[in-house]
């Protein structure tokens, strides 16, 4: 025992050097018909370098065997899942929660050149309706920041995701796990998570 702690001690300091090492992300990825780009990953001061390719048939196959679902079906499951995600969104604490989150990972991400081209659309005016009052404010966040070109704009009358977006960002691990960390575990995510819960049951 007296061995092994000081071994936990060592290998958990290890763990966390490793993760304070930044690391430099470069992307150019965009999604109009299909996906397509790819991301640079270099760390341990650029010693360690990865490219990931994202091809243009980046298409999930659908799984055999499976009973078909009716439009009707699948819409009514969506529109009950985009009213328990709104009802929480909803919330003032939780909103303010989610939009201090999104500020501080903007800050944490030290952004450079960005540029990011957004279209999206529910298929209902009444629910991207909804999704944009949750949207702009983030959109006005984008807008301020430095170095960055950001534009969000909604597609009231059909169903769109359509993204365009390039830039470089030096990330921290350790920085963003416990960010993600406070915001996963604190009080007013965990009263959220149960209440979509309770929803979709």
């Amino acid at each position: 025992m007296e061995l092994l702690l000081p071994g936990i001690a060592i290998a958990l300091g290890l763990v966390l050097v490793l993760l304070a090492i930044p690391i430099d992300v470069g992307f150019n990825i965009e999604h109009i018909d299909k996906l397509h780009g790819h991301v640079n990953l270099h760390w341990f001061f650029g010693l360690a370098r990865f490219r990931i390719a994202i091809p243009a048939s980046a298409e999930t196959a659908k799984p055999k065997g499976r009973p078909v679902t009716t439009k009707a079906a699948k819409r009514h499951k969506r529109r009950k899942g985009s009213a328990g995600i709104f009802a929480v969104l909803k919330r003032p604490a939780f909103r303010r929660h989610l939009y201090r989150f999104i500020k501080r990972l903007s800050r944490a991400a030290h952004a450079h050149n960005l540029r990011l081209r957004l279209r999206i659309g529910l298929g209902d005016p009444a629910d991207t309706g909804q999704l944009w009052a949750l949207l702009g404010p983030v959109s006005a966040m984008a807008a301020n920041l430095r170095q960055a070109d950001v534009h969000i704009e909604p597609a009231f009358i059909e169903a769109a995701f359509e993204f365009q977006g390039q830039g470089e960002f030096r990330l921290i691990p350790l920085e963003f796990i416990v960010l993600a960390a406070a915001f996963v575990f604190s009080p007013p995510s965990l009263q959220a998570w149960r209440m979509l819960r309770r929803h979709n049951a």
